[in-house]
């Protein structure tokens, strides 16, 4: 155990009016603040759900699942944890609620509680609260973040309060909770409201906790006013009351903004650790050249299924490859617009949707809704010459349009798709533990990281070569994360080969193929990968291979 004088700091952080309001980039700004005062630091998100992980959840239903390098699915706000902090997070950082409950009824069955009966308090709560404190101890953490998933008054995510609140009772001023709440600024009155954060601190008065500070999530800064009567009904200081008002160009600005107002130096104070000097110039240097002016721009289309919610467009479903695009158009410095294209809905029209693109990308997917669509863009792409990136789905849908329209085998597919197709040229692998992981009966994955043998004289030797992103430059091997489940069928690699495709990336052993491409006198760029490289990309380091898409891509609109 640490010894007194190392035990770490806790900050609980809650959310209040409404959901989406920016509890997690708060929270992965004010981290990154912190580890820049030279604390050592860690993220932890609680989900409500009963889900074990995020992986069986639709991204339509919660936003894009975040795949860490242990393989753990979890919740996307971990993506902006690594983002900002420049660190993997993996399976401690990561809590839901059917994770809590499925620990406690299985030591209740087999008898580890010795006749108590079993209740939410303490036993739920023990059990959050001793996840909190391993997530501490494993990383050697002197201060941890814990975001507390949902709003203040949802019966879904009342135990994790209950295990704050508790946590403060016992650790008193080394544990503080920031309310991150909404301001609305109703256009038919005028002026912002506070009542609705008011409403939300007395839900979480009610429950034993008052809050330390206030993030006021608005479309501007609060004014004198609103500060007055937040700090008078709230009963919380005027100067812990902080500003997040929504930002000009992009989320990144927010550390900025929270430094301005010396955020992390009274959460400091309050913790009663000392403050540093803050450098935060790459940061400054980063935005600036996000905001700048941009001479060149493209257009990149991104041809997937999971963005229809109702009778609205949801990005989510795509955030860590749309974040890894635009990490690399900031660092070539150029302009860009995303073309959103829904396979399955407009699969009629792809080809005249896809035609004015600078660059094509077919990302994850799973099943068989929307195939043909995708197999569309990746026709076009290839017989075009436009830039195409294969992500996962892309990539295995990339050896069915090869095989289909080069080694005519017409009716070619993923047995995902058609179980009975003449031409299995992705199919299910035994279930062998030393390929996958069995995540539970009937269902294995090939999750986290895998290391990847690279040909040499290919294209993906190129652009890991002039990045230096070899995890071993001299026997050729990198490492990405993985989240699938099909892979490519082995019997049809010689002919792929011979009709001209490049199998430019292998596991280890030579078993699995996890990157393709095509020849640079057939295509420009044309690469795919069973692997997701989008999961790995930050704002000060944008993946290789987005990087040399981006480049591939400014060069066809050239």
């Amino acid at each position: 155990m640490m010894n007194k004088k190392s035990d770490p700091k806790y900050i609980f952080i809650s959310g209040g009016v409404l959901s989406g309001i920016g509890k997690g980039t708060v929270s992965a700004s004010l981290s990154f603040l912190l580890q820049r005062h030279g604390y050592k630091v860690t993220s932890i998100k609680c989900e409500n759900y009963l889900n074990v992980d995020s992986g069986t959840i639709n991204p339509i239903e919660h936003g894009d699942p975040f795949l860490c390098e242990d393989g753990t699915e979890a919740d996307m706000d971990l993506g902006t944890y690594e983002r900002f902090l420049g660190k993997n997070v993996g399976m401690d950082n990561f809590i839901t609620m059917g994770q809590i409950y499925k620990t406690v009824i299985d030591r209740e069955r087999s008898f580890y509680y010795k006749g108590e009966d079993v209740e939410a308090i303490p036993h739920v709560c023990d059990e959050i609260i001793s996840r909190i404190k391993k997530a501490a101890e494993k990383e050697e953490a002197e201060i941890v973040l814990i975001e507390l998933g949902g709003t203040a008054g949802e019966y879904q995510n009342i135990l994790y309060y209950e295990a704050s609140r508790q946590m403060k009772y016992r650790e008193g001023d080394s544990v503080l909770h920031i309310h991150v709440s909404y301001m609305p600024i109703p256009a038919h009155i005028g002026e912002p409201k506070s009542k609705p954060t008011q409403l939300s601190v007395k839900t979480l008065n009610s429950m034993g906790i008052q809050p330390d500070f206030i993030v006021a999530r608005s479309e501007k800064w609060v004014d004198t006013r609103r500060l007055d009567r937040f700090a008078l009904f709230c009963n919380v200081k005027k100067e812990n009351i902080i500003s997040a008002p929504d930002v000009e160009t992009t989320i990144y600005e927010l550390p900025l903004i929270l430094a301005q107002q010396n955020f992390e130096g009274k959460v400091l104070e309050s913790l009663h650790l000392k403050t540093r000097r803050l450098d935060l110039k790459d940061w400054e240097k980063l935005i600036a050249k996000i905001k700048a002016p941009k001479e060149k721009n493209i257009k990149i289309s991104i041809v997937g299924k999971y963005f229809a919610t109702g009778q609205y467009n949801l990005a989510d479903s795509y955030a860590a490859l749309i974040e890894a695009i635009k990490h690399a158009c900031w660092n070539k410095e150029v302009g860009l617009e995303l073309n959103f294209i829904n396979s399955e809905l407009q699969e009629k029209d792809i080809e005249a949707l896809v035609a004015d693109s600078d660059g094509i990308i077919v990302p994850i997917g799973w099943g068989n809704r929307g195939v043909e669509g995708k197999i569309k863009a990746i026709k076009y792409a290839r017989e075009n010459k436009i830039p195409y990136l294969g992500l996962c789905y892309g990539m295995q849908l990339a050896t069915v349009e090869f095989a289909r329209n080069v080694l005519h085998m017409k009716d070619a597919n993923s047995t995902e798709v058609n179980p009975d197709t003449p031409f299995p040229i992705i199919h299910l692998i035994p279930e062998e533990e030393r390929y996958v992981r069995i995540k539970s009966k009937g269902v294995t994955m090939r999750l986290g990281a895998w290391d990847c043998l690279i040909k040499k004289g290919t294209l993906t030797e190129q652009i890991y070569s002039k990045h230096n992103a070899f995890k071993d430059k001299h026997k050729h091997i990198v490492s990405e994360r993985h989240r699938h489940r099909f892979e490519f069928n082995n019997e049809y690699r010689q002919q792929l080969e011979e009709a001209g495709m490049i199998i430019s990336g292998t596991s280890l052993d030579n078993f699995f193929v996890e990157m393709i491409e095509l020849p640079s006198d057939t295509h420009p760029f044309f690469y795919a990968t069973q692997a997701h490289p989008e999961y790995k990309s930050s704002p000060l380091n944008p993946h290789p291979v987005f990087l040399e898409f981006i480049e591939a891509a400014l060069k066809y609109r050239q």
